[in-house]
């Protein structure tokens, strides 16, 4: 299993060196990121300024993992590989995390990204005084963000076309995971759902990694984004073989 995952991310490394279509999101956080900061420092909350960083680029590493899991499956189908695959012994769950996982780390870059346009543009710059709690919550969030986009992978496979799903569920996550806006903003009757969200736990202990006061409960707080990535992990493939199942057998894998 092992060998198969880090096979299936060395081939969509490849992919991506061919095709940089995958990340195209990382062309469009300097916007994001220019906008946010000309909001906040406009209403005169430019101590808000690493949040408006952050919040940009957890942004675009959602975009990426949720076009990825839909792009991969859509373009096996179209290009007439996914009942080849899916027809292999080797288990495709196993490949498809790979693939996803490979494209999800490379968008972290977006976090660097959104901190030097900060810079360049805005003249801002800002410590970090947790630098090691930062790494490690990046790492646990591409685990759940990985974990996450999985889910999506029988949805895609069910339906005509993946950008559906990946047009309506991309603001609400942004929403509810408290990306740019804080979790405590939103309405009371919201706020439930947004803890159902691991996006919500990182986008929190991400801004609390930039201040100065030493973040509360931080290993519970990495342990729920862990633990929701593992939730989100296990939907994922419960959800697959029971898709994978039904399309095999009434033969509609190359179609919806």
């Amino acid at each position: 299993m092992i060998g198969l995952f880090l096979a299936a991310m060395r081939f969509q490394a490849q992919v991506v060196r061919r095709e940089p279509d995958y990340l195209m999101s990382l062309v469009t956080i300097p916007l994001l990121t220019v906008a946010f900061l000309a909001i906040m420092g406009n209403a005169g909350r430019a101590d808000l300024a690493p949040y408006a960083v952050v919040g940009a680029a957890l942004m675009t590493i959602w975009a990426t993992a949720l076009f990825v899991s839909g792009e991969l499956i859509d373009a096996d189908r179209w290009e007439g590989t996914l009942e080849g695959v899916l027809a292999a012994p080797a288990p495709y769950q196993v490949a498809y995390l790979g693939r996803i996982a490979t494209v999800t780390v490379i968008s972290f870059l977006g976090l660097v990204e959104s901190a030097l346009i900060a810079w360049l543009v805005f003249g801002v710059t800002f410590p970090v005084p947790h630098a090691g709690l930062l790494v490690l919550t990046l790492a646990c969030t591409a685990f759940s963000m990985v974990g996450t986009a999985s889910i999506m992978a029988p949805l895609f496979v069910l339906a005509r076309s993946a950008r559906i799903f990946q047009n309506s569920l991309s603001y609400p996550f942004y929403l509810l995971g408290g990306t740019v806006v804080p979790v405590v903003l939103l309405p009371e009757w919201l706020r439930p759902v947004s803890k159902a969200i691991f996006l919500s736990w990182a986008s929190d202990l991400l801004r609390d990694c930039l201040r100065a006061e030493e973040p509360v409960a931080a290993p519970a707080r990495l342990g729920v984004i862990v633990g929701l990535g593992v939730l989100g992990f296990g939907i994922g493939h419960l959800l697959t073989r029971a898709v994978f199942k039904r399309v095999r057998e009434n033969g509609s894998v190359g179609f919806a």
